[in-house]
């Protein structure tokens, strides 16, 4: 059974965070400029002041704007938007985020998606859209045990789109949603039309490829970096996901520092994630884990996906690099893994957050890979 399913937000949940964000106790300033040791006091303090005082707190209106539902896969409550085209002929494409992502992150590319000859685009770009909400992300339900993986959200996934009339469909996502989408070309490659993702996990073999070209070196010095400086958050959610959670579930400014931290270090800014995206953006994006309290919830696909599948993808494949993303393999170190690759693309400007943070982009992407399949 699929029912309708509107966010909700009450008043009192509001008057609480807000509460919880005055009697913030604050730590002492780091003990080095900017953002070295982590979010900065003064970045966060902002952050927090701006939450309690001048939020838009309309999120659950932005959400509710696109067809929201719930439907029951695999035993657990999953939430998804599903906004269908006006053309008839519109391709199915199945959306999915990552963390500390939601489908928050689609709502400016809903639109031009669905409705191109709207947006000043082409009617036979048109998709239906689908985008879930991960299990314990957003407002699908928080799995009671374990093994909600990606294999199994993959499954669940393509249960979904047939459930839906979509006998065949397309797949796009970045970060988690990049591992569910190549999960997907693997389990159901008949159904698949073609699958695109924005964060491309392909592991650089230099038995292959030889000695890496100064390009492939730049990204492979950044994605070591990572590694030492910068990943100590996936450490800790995928071994201790349920300490970290009594944290960020009790302290907004806890939350809202963890996420906040991701988008400084993986947005294309100019030093401060609000260059990026809005105050306001940032905040949904935060407003989401918080009014849901799936800070515990959402860290455990960490725990869950341990063990990265990085088998090939065999059906046909795009894929687009933006500057600022964590991994961005040439187009013959992906070919390593997408074996059919029909489009890759190296944008100018751009992040992990692709379709938060440019929607023109990112729907200009999908346009054109999957045009290139009909």
């Amino acid at each position: 059974m699929i029912e309708p399913f509107e966010v909700q937000i009450p008043e009192t949940a509001i008057a609480d965070l807000r509460t919880r964000l005055r009697a913030t106790r604050w730590p002492e300033p780091a003990t080095v400029d900017g953002w070295e040791q982590g979010v900065p006091l003064e970045f966060a303090r902002e952050l927090c002041r701006y939450w309690a005082e001048d939020y838009d707190f309309g999120l659950a209106e932005r959400v509710n704007a696109f067809p929201g539902f719930k439907t029951t896969v695999d035993g657990l409550g999953i939430h998804f938007l599903h906004v269908r085209s006006p053309e008839p002929d519109a391709t199915p494409l199945v959306l999915t985020h990552g963390w500390p992502g939601s489908v928050v992150e689609f709502l400016d590319v809903l639109g031009p998606l669905t409705d191109p000859a709207a947006h000043g685009g082409d009617p036979a770009d048109a998709f239906h859209v689908v985008a879930p909400s991960l299990p314990g992300f957003g407002w699908s339900d928080k799995p009671s045990a374990t093994g909600w993986n990606v294999k199994r959200i993959a499954r669940a996934w393509d249960e979904l789109m047939g459930r839906l009339g979509y006998e065949r469909y397309a797949a796009q996502g970045g970060d988690w949603g990049a591992g569910v989408t190549n999960m997907l070309a693997k389990i159901a490659p008949g159904r698949l039309i073609g699958v695109h993702v924005n964060m491309a996990g392909v592991p650089y073999d230099e038995a292959v490829l030889g000695e890496p070209t100064a390009e492939e070196k730049s990204a492979l010095d950044d994605l070591a970096r990572f590694r030492a400086v910068g990943s100590a958050y996936a450490q800790q959610q995928a071994t201790r996901p349920q300490t970290l959670g009594y944290g960020l579930t009790d302290s907004p400014a806890a939350q809202a520092a963890w996420i906040a931290e991701k988008f400084w270090e993986w947005t294309d800014n100019d030093g401060s994630p609000e260059t990026a995206l809005s105050w306001r953006q940032l905040l949904d994006a935060i407003s989401v884990y918080w009014f849901t309290a799936t800070a515990a919830s959402s860290a455990r696909i960490y725990w869950e996906g341990k063990e990265r599948d990085v088998s090939a993808v065999e059906v046909p494949s795009g894929i687009s690099i933006f500057p600022r993303e964590i991994i961005r393999p040439s187009r013959r170190w992906a070919e390593l893994r997408y074996t059919d690759l029909r489009w890759y693309e190296v944008l100018s400007a751009g992040g992990h957050f692709a379709a938060f943070e440019r929607p023109d982009v990112f729907v200009g992407q999908l346009r054109g890979f999957f045009r290139s399949l009909r």
